[in-house]
């Protein structure tokens, strides 16, 4: 089963100041959201394959678009992240369906790898709801200046039988980070985690 998608929304913030510092260089962060139909909508069923599938097929396809709103170079990705919220004719596992299985695999190919664990977020909403797409880096969980979120909102989704999957896509850490631990200088890339 392929996606039945309403819309994609993709946008770009560019962080140039914070607190009054200058971030040299400005932090950027795309997310791509789709806006897809909820095949399982209204009813409980035992096997969930359709909404994985549709993970699979999402994965690609928002990666892409999230490096294209990047200018196009997947070498500059440092971190990345997932959500979806689920409609009111949905339930929360329906998320996790198209999060978990398979859409991780196609995600990495469109940036090039990333070996580290995508952080994600899950919940139930109706229109307009917002959900904060965690970060972390691609190469090494544990690279604490890339502990971050990006807030996604589709002003008229979900509706209650749509589900929004979003994927975020940055070319650093949080702007003017200094609270220590591992940088990206440090990784060592042997296991996802370091």
């Amino acid at each position: 089963m392929s996606a039945v998608i309403r819309k994609i929304v993709v946008s770009v913030e560019k962080i140039f100041r914070e607190n009054g510092k200058a971030v040299d260089p400005p932090v950027r962060r795309a997310a791509a959201v789709a806006i897809v139909e909820n095949p399982l909508a209204g009813r409980y069923v035992e096997d969930l394959e359709p909404l994985m599938a549709i993970g699979e097929e999402l994965g690609g396809l928002l990666a892409a678009e999230a490096v294209a709103a990047l200018g196009g170079d997947h070498g500059v990705i440092e971190s990345f992240g997932k959500a979806a919220i689920v409609g009111a004719d949905g339930e929360l596992e329906h998320a996790a369906a198209i999060l978990h299985p398979r859409i991780g695999k196609p995600l990495r190919a469109a940036i090039g790898g990333g070996p580290a664990l995508i952080p994600s977020a899950k919940k139930m909403g109706g229109l307009g709801a917002t959900i904060d797409v965690p970060l972390g880096h691609k190469d090494a969980a544990y690279v604490r200046t890339h502990f971050d979120a990006m807030c996604v909102s589709v002003s008229d989704a979900p509706r209650r039988d749509e589900i929004l999957v979003a994927i975020v896509l940055t070319d650093g850490g949080r702007p003017l980070p200094r609270v220590g631990g591992l940088t990206k200088n440090e990784i060592k890339g042997e296991d996802g985690l370091r």
